[in-house]
Order: C-alpha cells, then structure tokens, then sequence
C-alpha cells in the first residue's frame, strides 16, 4: 500500500402521504392538475432559464416533489424507476454511483454531476473519491428533481460527461403561511420496525421578507444478519441506517426587479453495516441461502453535507444579472472489516491473533462563485453570458487497526501497519455563453461553448509496515485548459410539439499522478481529462388538451481517452485509456385519458461497451459491456384518484420497473477464467399504495417492492493480496431493500 490511491483500491475491493390536497400541495411543482382533466406544463430551469419542457433541445426528466411525497421517495434509490436510463451503483446509503446512459467504468471520479439549487456538490476531481460520492439529498418540500442527459460541459462544466442531476427547492413564500408534516411506520422483511417523520413551515415575515424551513428523519431497520461464518459475530439486523436533514431559507424581495436568497442545507447518513450480501462469486446466489454478511468487526459509515447559498438576481431591463455564492462540506467517516482478507497475514507475520479494519475519512471542502447575464426574453435571441470559479479542498486519511478479536480495542504490541494521508486542491475558472437565435416562428438554434482551466496539486504521506516505513511524496501538480461546446437546432410544429438534434461535447477533469520514488522512467506524472461527444436526436409533444405528453431521444456517444487505473511496481496511478461507445434511446409517455386516472411509462435501451483493453488491474475487453447498464429497462407508473366531490377521496396507485441482465463490475480474473463479465441476473419491483384524501389530513398505506425481489445493485469484494474478503469465497452484491410494507399520516394547515 505505497500510495492513498492503491489503498482506495484496497479498500474498494475490501470491501406518507403527501397527498395532492390543493389546500396545501401547492409548494409543489404537481405533474397533475386536479379537477382539470390535463396534465400541467412542466417548467424548468435545466438552461439556467425559465422554460418549458417541451422547448428545451434535450432529452431531460422532471420529477415532481408531489410525486416524490406520494410515492415515498425519499432518496435515490426509491425513485430510479421514474427517470428512464438512470441507474444506481450501491451498497450503503450516502456512498453511491450515479450512472446515465451506460457512461461508467469504476474508478473514483464522477460522471454525473449533482446540483443543490445553484450549487455544484461533490468533488470535481479524481482526488477525493467524487464518483461514489453523489450528494444523496433528502426530497421532502423539493419541487422537483431535473435530470438532464448527455455531456452539460457549457452549463454545468466539469464532471457532467454523462449529464446532471438536480434538486430544485421550494422557494419561501411572501403570500401565505403554510405548515404541513408527515409521520410514518413501516416493516421490512427479515428485519424490525422503521418509523420517519416530516414537517415544513412557510412564514411570510413582511411583504417582501418570507422564511422557509423543513426537516426530515427517517430510521431504518437492518434486514442483513451475521451467522457466525468463519468465526465471525452473530448479529441480526446489521445494516441499520437513519437520515436526519434539514433546509432553511429567507428569500428577501424588496422590490419586483430584486431578490435576494439565502439558503442553508444540512443532512447526516448513518449506516452500519452495507447492504452487502456475500453471495456465490458464479451464480450470485445468497451463499447460505438467506441475506447475511460476515462481521468480525462492525463496520460503519457516516456522511455529512453541509450547503450554504446566496443567491441574488437583479432585472436591469435588458437582461438579469444573477450571482451564486457557495459554501459546501461534505465529510465522511467509515470502518470496513478485513478481518477475513488481512488478519490471516498479520497473525502469521507477528505471530498476533487479531480482528482488523480500515478506519477512513473522506473530506471535501468547496467554496464556488457563478456570475451570470442573463438577456430579457427576445422574438430574434436569447443569450446568456457567465463566469465561474471553484475552489476545491481534499483530504482522504487511512489507517489499518489492528483490535483484539471480538472487541473494538486496539492491539498496542503490533508495530504500525499501515497510515496514509493525501491532501488535494482543485481550482478551476471557467467562461461560459449560450444563445437561442429565433429564425422564424418554427426554426431555432440554440449554441453555447465554455472554456475552462483548472490547476490541481496533490501530497502524500504515510508510514507503517504495510505502506514500506516512512514516505513523503514530492508535491505532485497538473494544469489543464478544455474547451466544450454545444450545437442544437430545432423545430417547432405549433405550440404542443418539437424536434430536435443536439451535438454537445463534455469532460472530466485530469490531475496529477502521486509517484512514488523510484518509480520508473516514463511513469506518468498526470492524466489528461476524457472526453464524451453526443449526438442525440429527440421528440417532444403533448395534445393540444393537455391529456397526453410523449418524449423520445436517440443517441450515439462517443467517449475517449476514458480515465482508468493502471500499475506501476504495485502502485496504482490514474492513466487515459480505452474509448467507449453508447448508443440507445429513451422514451417517456403519459396519458389521462379521463380526470381521474393517469398512467405514465418510460424506457432505456443502452447499448453501451468498450472499445478497446482495459489494464489488466481494471480487467476490461473490447466489446465488454461498461458495468451496471442493463440493456432494457421499462417502468409503468399509474394513479387513480376518483372524482373530486366527496368529503373523502380515496385513492390507489401501483408502479412496476423492470431490469433487464447486465455486467457486473469489471473483474480480469472472472474474464480470463470464464470469458465474459460476471452478469447481474434482471429483476421486477412492484409497488403499491393506496390512500384515503379527507383535504386538511391523509392516510396511506403502501408495499414497496411487493414480490421481494432480489435485485442486485453492485459487486464487489474480489479476492485482494491472496486473500478472499470475505469467508469461502464469497463476494459482496449489494442488494435492494426486501419487501416493506408501511403506513403514514399527513396533516396540513
């Protein structure tokens, strides 16, 4: 273990209701209209504009907060199946891999870029362990959540190769006061009771002053057990996790022309154990036939996001000047068990019987300042202009720690095994425009480019045993300039429907290499970005009486220099590669054919490989394809509501996502023994609630996951220093939360 970055990988492989009651659901951006028979036009800020949906020129899906409340999705995993083409790469809560269209091959830098607002979260670099890292905020009083697909280099720059995924937040409110909450119980097979509770305040404090706020905690119970294996603790219920968050924000408006937001964002993750079950390395079975994992040591993991934003925005007439403000932290603290993988070593070494983990902290710390022009609405062309800066702390400590077997106290006779610390910085400037140019009624263009330069420097140090003694590795420092553009006319057939072709360029950002010394001649001391180009071909329309909407993008990506791993004297370095090619489509359509029902249905099809070897450490082939991209996958969401009228509505709904098989991560030991990836098996999830509206409070009950699929959602734990991780063989597939049956209660004033 020579360098942070290879004991990453070390550790790697160690591895109620909301109702819809117009007395109060109004916060929320509604993907319905009740009592109108239609569908409500969707708006969105995807540009960095107020828009339609149906007149921006790509593909993007909008959840709105309604649907999020009513269908209790709370996180990223319980809304998957609303987006087509997004997938979701985990094994404990807060620590996860955002992939859309196929773009993903591992490694620690990120694809899809989160947004708070006006706030980029996570790391830019691949310094700080960005790319497991997705800001998982918590949905409760969102308005909505935007996902745009394809590279979103011009907008949203660095780390969006595979597009951006948005949380926007209900704004405070000067014309009313609102109050609301949510109170919840529910079950989960093989495991014990969870409870969550909500609540949101709007106060307008003048005219021109409102104060908004909302908190949320949700605890949920393990459904994971140890059984012993190999000497290991028996415990049921291993993977317990809970959430607490909370938002607040002031919106100050003086006058029509200014406004002035300040916003503040806070939210713990806590987990035990992952939701890892060790399973057959071949078949992917649970391997003792029921959900378990090892534990020698019990493992945790906790995550902290801490946001803070001020946003202004003044209209000067011809155009508004905004300006975006950030703070953010994201922290997170973990203990993984390699008992089974390192205490077999240690002990024939030292001749010392003990139990070992990895104790870790991943910080990243992240001040950004957007200007923006933003021109008044225009028949001839609507243009935007903007700077961007970012500033950007990481540090990532591990140490190995030896502890007397079946206790957490430490072994004080053993020499220091293993102790790294690697601490980073990343700035980038950036210069961005985007223009619409209207040459008719029918026919737009929209164009936009951004150039961006980021410096990036990087410092190692360690010592122990394991990490060969004492280290301090020569500052190690890169600089990069990119330039990414976009290209998208369109037609417009009327008010209800338009088509479209965009080409748009993306990247990821390069950085420096940690070298060891004595590494040998020619070893790269950086990496350059990678870089995705898109061409996307989409359609969008709705019926003039509003009662259906249809959606459909066909696209061919194209991504090169891919960064992936490779090794030098045992020592991991980052490294351009392979290219990789995605081409697939995606549709969405939703209908109410009468007031009371409506039914939407989605689908991807990603055909998404790579083009050329991977490193062996990496374990890639040509035509391999990229992991967790399931070829097809289907989702059918539908809602019926019965007629207004009555003093108590009932109600009922049911959605079904179907998976279809795909690549597990890349593993060159199963490749060369078996020929092909490890394949993930395909799988349904049924949901069902059902409620009963009576206007000012409501009550639903819901079953998620209703025929307790086993769907797996990643792999890992391949065999790592000759040593499996886990007893006989096994591997780790994380897997998604068993059937759950609850119940919730909502009120409103």
């Amino acid at each position: 273990m020579k360098s942070t970055q290879n004991a990453i990988l070390v550790g790697a492989a160690l591895a109620v209701l909301t109702g819809g009651s117009p007395a109060w659901a109004a916060d929320s951006v509604a993907n319905s209209q009740q009592g109108s028979g239609a569908l409500e036009e969707v708006i969105v800020t995807a540009q960095k504009r107020t828009q339609r949906l149906l007149d921006v020129p790509q593909s993007i899906s909008v959840v709105g907060g309604d649907t999020l409340e009513q269908q209790q999705a709370s996180s990223f995993s319980d809304y998957l199946n609303l987006v087509p083409g997004l997938q979701l790469v985990q094994s404990s809560p807060g620590q996860g891999r955002l992939v859309l269209r196929g773009i993903n091959t591992g490694g620690v830098a990120s694809t899809v870029a989160t947004y708070i607002d006006e706030t980029p979260f996570g790391s830019s670099s691949g310094l700080a362990n960005g790319g497991i890292l997705a800001g998982d905020f918590d949905t409760y009083d969102v308005a909505r959540v935007e996902v745009l697909r394809g590279p979103q280099g011009t907008l949203y720059g660095a780390s969006s190769l595979g597009g951006v995924l948005k949380f926007v937040t209900n704004e405070p409110r000067t014309n009313g006061f609102a109050l609301r909450g949510r109170v919840g119980i529910e079950t989960v097979d093989n495991g014990g009771a969870s409870y969550a509770g909500n609540a949101m305040v709007n106060v307008p404090v003048t005219d021109t002053l409102a104060f908004r706020a909302s908190g949320a905690y949700h605890k949920d119970a393990g459904f994971i057990d140890s059984i012993g294996t190999g000497g290991s603790k028996k415990a049921r219920g291993i993977n317990t996790s809970s959430v607490s968050s909370g938002r607040a924000s002031m919106l100050f408006k003086p006058v029509e022309r200014f406004s002035l937001r300040l916003s503040a964002v806070l939210q713990n993750i806590e987990t035990d154990a992952p939701g890892l079950v060790e399973s057959d390395p071949l078949t992917l079975n649970p391997l003792y036939g029921n959900l378990t994992q090892s534990q020698f040591v019990p493992p945790f993991v906790n995550t902290r996001y801490r946001v803070y934003n001020a946003t202004l925005d003044y209209d000067l007439g011809f155009a508004t000047l905004s300006s975006s403000s950030s703070y953010s932290t994201q922290k997170q603290a973990l203990r993984t068990d390699v008992t089974n993988n390192l205490s077999p070593l240690i002990q024939a070494v030292f001749a010392t019987p003990n139990n070992l983990f990895l104790g870790q902290n991943t910080n990243v710390t992240r001040k950004t300042q957007e200007l923006r022009l933003t021109s008044a609405k225009s028949d001839l062309l609507d243009w935007l202009v903007g700077g961007y800066y970012t500033h950007e702390d990481g540090l990532i400590f591990q140490q190995y720690v030896p502890v007397v077997p079946g206790t957490l106290t430490p072994i004080t006779t053993l020499p220091l095994l293993a102790k790294v610390n690697l601490n980073s910085a990343y700035k980038e400037f950036a210069g961005f425009a985007n223009a619409t140019w209207h040459l008719n009624e029918r026919f737009d263009v929209d164009f936009g480019g951004r150039h961006s330069n980021n410096k990036q420097e990087a410092k190692q140090t360690g010592d122990g045993a394991l990490a060969g003694g004492p280290s301090n590795f020569p500052l190690a420092t890169s600089s990069e300039s990119v330039f990414t553009y976009s290209v998208a006319p369109k037609v417009k057939y009327g008010n209800d429907a338009a088509l479209y072709l965009r080409v748009a360029k993306g990247f990821r950002p390069g950085g420096p290499n940690v070298l060891p010394p004595g590494a040998p001649a020619g070893t790269p001391t950086k990496y350059d970005s990678d870089t995705l180009l898109s061409y996307e071909v989409g359609v969008k329309t709705q019926s003039a009486d509003g009662k259906y909407s249809f959606d459909l993008a066909v696209y061919h990506l194209d991504w090169k220099g891919i960064q992936l791993f490779a090794v030098v004297n045992n020592f991991g370095i980052n490294v351009n590669g392979t290219g990789a090619k995605s081409d697939g489509a995606e549709f969405t359509a939703t209908v109410r054919p009468v007031e009371a029902l409506e039914v939407a249905v989605n689908g991807a099809y990603t055909k998404a490989q790579l083009s050329g070897d991977t490193s062996a450490l990496v374990g890639g082939r040509a035509g391999d394809a990229l992991p967790f991209t399931p070829k097809t996958s289907v989702s059918i969401n539908g809602d019926y509501r019965w007629p207004q009228g009555a003093h108590v509505q009932p109600y009922f709904g049911a959605s079904m996502r179907f998976v279809s098989r795909q690549s597990g991560a890349f593993d060159n030991t199963f490749r060369t023994t078996y020929g092909r990836q490890r394949e993930i098996p395909s799988y349904n999830v049924l949901d069902l609630r059902a409620g009963l509206d009576f206007g000012k409070f409501a009550v639903e009950g819901y079953v998620k996951n209703a025929g307790n699929s086993e769907g797996l959602t990643s792999t890992s734990g391949i065999k790592a220093n000759g040593f499996n991780i886990y007893p006989n063989g096994a591997i780790g597939t994380g897997i998604i939360r068993p059937r759950t049956v609850g119940l919730s209660f909502s009120a409103a004033y």
